[in-house]
């Protein structure tokens, strides 16, 4: 296959976006505490999982999540795909609906996360993420 010879066939660099580049804006919350400081925080149930949400107020403004799937989701290759789909879910909506300086955990529930159609997800989410936020003021701070 040959490459495009003008500027106006195929796609441009600049119109596609790597998985990277969404989520640089996103970091990860690696540590036991971490995820533990967002457990004790705000908690909103949505139809496939459960989001923990919490303010760092710490003045870094980058987001960040984090993904759990206990035992209860299945054996390994459940709990793996339960969290990709999470991730997935969180690399589209976060960008867009995360307020800056806040830490997300998305919970997966047994069955639900794995088995619900991905729009559905997003639109958990999003609902999750409106109702976390909602009476906010703009800089994100309880």
């Amino acid at each position: 296959m040959t490459p495009p010879k003008e500027p106006d066939q195929g796609i441009a660099a600049e119109d596609s976006v790597s998985p990277s580049t969404v989520l640089s804006c996103l970091g990860t919350l690696r540590t036991r505490p971490e995820f533990l400081r967002a457990a004790s925080a705000r908690r909103q149930g949505a139809g496939s999982f459960l989001v923990q949400a919490r303010f760092r107020n710490d003045g870094t403004p980058g987001v960040q999540v984090g993904f759990t799937a206990s035992k209860k989701i299945g054996n390994a290759v459940a709990r793996n795909r339960a969290k990709r789909r999470l991730r997935e879910v969180a690399r589209a909506v976060l960008p867009a609906f995360g307020q800056p300086g806040w830490d997300y955990v998305l919970v997966a529930r047994p069955g639900v996360t794995i088995e619900r159609p991905f729009a559905d997800l997003l639109t958990d989410l999003q609902t999750a993420l409106r109702q976390i936020h909602r009476g906010q003021t703009p800089a994100g701070q309880p």
